[in-house]
């Protein structure tokens, strides 16, 4: 049985920093894992995803202030945001079972079949 539980979110002031956590269970290791936000009114949309070779992509809206990253057993994923902006405000879900190849399908959520119950974040300007 699949499982993702997201921990982690918060309230920050702008320019801050919070850290995510997705523990999982049961996911098959080729499986690429994902990080995506949804806010009020607004589809969900990939933020940064990781595959089984640990190689990383991110969205260009968190390019250098957002980094992705597991845990050696790759159970546990996790999501540094640094430089909270106000346009960060969302609920963040973590997400699996997207298999390679997967290029530019990572951002497509409906591709996902894997989702956890999401963590807010709320970022005050």
């Amino acid at each position: 049985q699949v499982q993702l539980v997201e921990s982690g979110g918060g309230s920050v002031q702008a320019g801050g920093s919070l850290r995510l956590s997705c523990t999982t269970s049961g996911i098959t290791p080729r499986y690429l894992v994902a990080w995506f936000r949804q806010a009020p009114g607004k589809e969900r949309e990939g933020v940064a995803a990781i595959d089984s070779y640990r190689d990383t992509v991110y969205d260009d809206s968190v390019k250098g202030r957002f980094t992705i990253s597991q845990d050696n057993d790759k159970r546990t994923l996790y999501l540094q945001m640094n430089d909270l902006r106000a346009e960060d405000t969302a609920m963040y879900y973590c997400a699996s079972g997207l298999s390679p190849p997967w290029s530019t399908a990572w951002t497509d959520f409906r591709k996902y079949p894997y989702w956890g119950q999401g963590t807010q974040v709320t970022v005050s300007s």
